[in-house]
């Protein structure tokens, strides 16, 4: 017995020592080093340390390195190599590591900056401009050289189905009434109570998506569609920034600088910026009245300068792996200095001079804005797009305006006068927003969510005359007027995508409650209306080279408070507008076909549409004691048909030509009162441009842009056709680029428009003119190229 268990013993112990010894041969390998720059020394954060197998090359472990640079890892490989790379640095390879005691340390690993991967990263981030989506197409506009310098507005207009007039007016395929929202939410800075998107510069700015035909997903708002602009927020692990400086003439002058730093649980992401600039403007008016054959005109020079602030703060924190919750918050200050000189002549029915008088402006402003959000999102783990959004979004802008009117009499009649307005304005937005979207497998998904907006507005306006030496308030022109809407929405939309044939439908319900009022003398106006908002995309490829696309929705455009509000601005006092307080909201039911080829070295897109609107928002002009006033009106319904053409061919490297047609035709149906508005008309617009690589690593780019003439409710707008230049240089491997830019280059960019009427007449003119741009951008951040979006979370 004690035998046998002795024999056990020493076979167990046997056993054993054979174990320890295979594990001290077969065990763990602990591979430490630091990753730092080549000639700095200074160390490389999140770089990429793999280790991976000899005889198949492919990786069997990795991680990333710290920010001292240091890294540790361990693999139990024997026939391994250890590879350290980070973008826009060469890579370092290591073979026939030898272990000692379990152990391999590689000291410090020295990386060299790779011009030539920097370039490649850069010159790959500008293959495509414009990217088809489903419902949407993306435009790319950190590519825009043109662009340098410019605002937001500007940089719409290059936008392929998007037209800026020059008074800032957005219109998508011929039509206004688009929704502009900032990173998918309505924002203040969009709104057309200040500089409307004067204080986001293209250095700002990510992308651009046009959606001409939205989802059930989106607010129903805009009866031609949605322009989103996504504003940069950097999310490349460590510290990461942009620099930018833009001059320009007349002066155009802006700073901005964007830092990001993203470590494991946080990324905190900033951006500044500031700049003043003058937009001078040429205007002419001539308003004749056709009873009696007098007529007034008016020719001067209208300024708009601004000093303008911008700050963005936020963070996100990554709570785990699945659960991120983001607070951000947006300040913008614009100081606005209006002086304004023009000329007035009044004539008699023989074209005999009665008289003629100076009228001098002087108008300062001060505009404050402040934006924050409260955003929440959680990613299920069974699917990557099985996620829950939660947001809430405040908006608050406020203007202070005071100004001041001087007429001066030259010849004639008496004119003299002096007035002086004062403006407070406030307005409140509240957002709140709750989205889930859940795939059931790789082709089904479902989403569903609602919204609840609050807008409050108040607007105190005041006229005073300046009668027997002291300021005396007009009382039919002052008043403070009161906005208040809500809006409450709930959708639901369903998708399939398989490899071939995609389809997505669904349903959004939106509830309208308005109520405004006119306070000195309590005039009341509310409205109370639900409506029920379809849409429907499909999609069907092919080939790899042919698809096609069809969409349908309905969407709504309801009237903000300047189309409300029956009190105007006296900057002209023979040119006004004022608004509306009875007039009710447009709605739109949209359709079109898009088929899309890709041809080799060209992609063409071509899409067919149809509009239908009724209770269409007109603006009406009336015409009293030579005074030309325009109000909106609710004129019947609106066909258009349009054909829209895009196109891209790179037949060499070193050219690029994009181009972008528009037509549509246009049926209107309508009258107000006994005057009856139907007629029929088209209009079309293009956009041309070449993109050439020259030289000594320079780029040229040229974009042409025509618009027709067409025919409106009263009278005509003209024609337009102007012409943009660009230049850009990379410098610095990669991570500067110096630019410059001309828009408008022959200065042939007019706005002139006349309203021909039964007993009046009016023509207008506009011009801003050229303007010349000059800019330079740095990008840093561990030596990533600035255009390089880097690995993410």
């Amino acid at each position: 017995m004690h035998l046998k268990f002795t024999s056990t013993f020493y076979v167990l112990l046997f056993v054993l020592m054979i174990t320890e010894l295979g594990l001290a041969q077969d065990g763990e390998i602990e591979i430490t080093g630091t990753v730092v720059e080549k000639g700095g020394g200074q160390p490389i954060a999140f770089a990429t340390v793999l280790v991976g197998d000899k005889a198949t090359q492919k990786g069997i472990t990795g991680t990333t390195t710290l920010d001292d640079g240091s890294f540790s890892l361990k693999t139990e490989a024997r026939n391994f190599f250890v590879e350290v790379s980070f973008i826009g640095f060469e890579k370092k390879r290591f073979d026939d590591l030898v272990p000692a005691n379990g152990k391999i340390a590689l000291g410090k690993v020295e990386l060299g900056q790779d011009a030539q991967q920097l370039s490649e990263v850069v010159v790959a981030g500008e293959v495509s401009r414009t990217q088809f989506k489903l419902d949407k197409r993306v435009f790319n506009v950190g590519k825009d050289i043109s662009s340098t310098g410019a605002s937001a507005l500007e940089v719409l207009n290059n936008v392929p189905s998007v037209n800026v007039n020059i008074e800032g007016q957005i219109s998508l395929r011929g039509s206004q009434g688009v929704q502009v929202l900032i990173n998918g939410k309505p924002s203040i800075l969009t709104g057309e109570g200040g500089n409307a998107l004067g204080t986001i510069t293209s250095d700002m700015i990510e992308r651009v998506e046009v959606i001409t035909n939205p989802s059930a997903k989106y607010d129903a708002e805009g009866t031609s569609g949605i322009i989103n602009i996504v504003i940069k927020k950097e999310e490349r692990e460590g510290l990461n920034g942009s620099i930018s400086l833009n001059t320009g003439s007349p002066d155009n002058h802006s700073f901005g600088l964007s830092l990001n730093r993203r470590t494991e649980r946080f990324n905190l992401f900033s951006q500044l910026g500031a700049g003043y600039r003058e937009l001078p403007s040429d205007v002419e008016n001539v308003n004749r009245d056709l009873t009696d054959g007098t007529s007034i005109s008016s020719v001067g020079e209208e300024f708009r300068n601004e000093e303008f602030y911008n700050v963005i703060l936020g963070t996100d924190y990554y709570i785990n792996e699945n659960n991120v919750l983001t607070l951000s918050g947006n300040f913008a200050y614009e100081i606005e200095d209006q002086p304004s000189n023009t000329n007035f002549k009044a004539w008699d029915a023989n074209d005999e001079l009665v008289s003629e008088w100076e009228r001098t402006e002087t108008t300062e402003a001060t505009n404050p804005k402040y934006q924050y959000e409260l955003q929440y999102k959680s990613d299920f783990k069974d699917h990557e797009d099985h996620d829950l959004l939660f947001s809430a979004l405040g908006n608050f802008f406020g203007k202070d305006q005071s100004s001041d009117f001087e007429d001066l009499t030259v010849f004639g009649e008496d004119r003299d006068g002096v007035q002086r307005t004062r403006t407070e304005f406030k307005e409140a937005e509240y957002t709140f927003k709750l989205d889930y979207t859940r795939p059931f497998n790789e082709e089904w998904t479902m989403e569903t969510g609602g919204q609840y907006v609050m807008n409050d507005v108040s607007n105190d306006y005041e006229v005073e005359d300046f009668v027997l030496g002291e300021y005396q308030s007009n009382p039919d022109l002052t008043n403070v007027f009161e906005y208040d809407q809500k809006v409450m929405a709930f959708y639901g939309t369903a998708a399939y995508e398989g490899n071939k044939w995609g389809i997505k439908a669904g349903v959004r319900a939106e509830q309208t409650h308005l109520n405004t009022l006119l306070k000195n003398t309590d005039e009341k106006n509310g409205q109370k209306y639900t409506n029920l908002f379809p849409s429907a995309h499909t999609s069907y490829k092919f080939t790899d080279q042919v698809s096609m696309q069809a969409g349908y929705s309905r969407r709504v455009y309801r009237p903000d408070l300047w189309d409300l509000n029956p009190f105007f601005n006296i900057r002209n006092n023979f040119n006004i507008r004022k608004g509306n307080p009875s007039l009710q909201p447009e709605f739109t039911d949209s359709y079109e076909i898009t088929s899309i080829y890709v041809l080799g070295k060209a992609s063409l897109n071509f899409s067919v549409y149809h509009r239908y609107t009724t209770e269409v928002i007109e603006s009406i002009y009336t015409f009293d004691d030579d005074v030309k006033i325009s109000s909106p009106e609710n004129i019947g319904t609106n066909k258009a048909t349009g054909v829209e053409f895009n196109g891209k061919y790179s037949p060499v490297k070193w050219f690029t030509a994009t181009t972008d047609l528009n037509y549509n035709r246009f049926v209107r149906d309508g009258s107000l009162g006994e005057q009856v508005f139907d007629f029929t008309a088209d209009r079309w617009s293009g956009k041309l441009m070449a993109k050439i690589k020259m030289p000594a690593d320079i780029d040229f780019e040229a974009t042409g842009n025509y618009q027709s003439g067409y025919e409106t409710i009263q009278g005509r707008t003209s024609e337009n056709l102007f012409l943009d230049l660009g230049a850009r240089k990379k410098i610095l491997k990669g991570k500067g680029v110096v630019n410059i830019g001309v828009r408008d280059a022959f200065a042939s960019r007019v706005n002139e428009t006349e309203t021909i009427q039964e007993d009046f007449s009016s023509y207008s003119r506009r011009q801003r003119g050229r303007f010349i741009t000059f800019g330079f951008s740095y990008g840093f951040g561990k030596g990533e190229a600035m255009e390089y979006s880097g690995r993410r979370r």
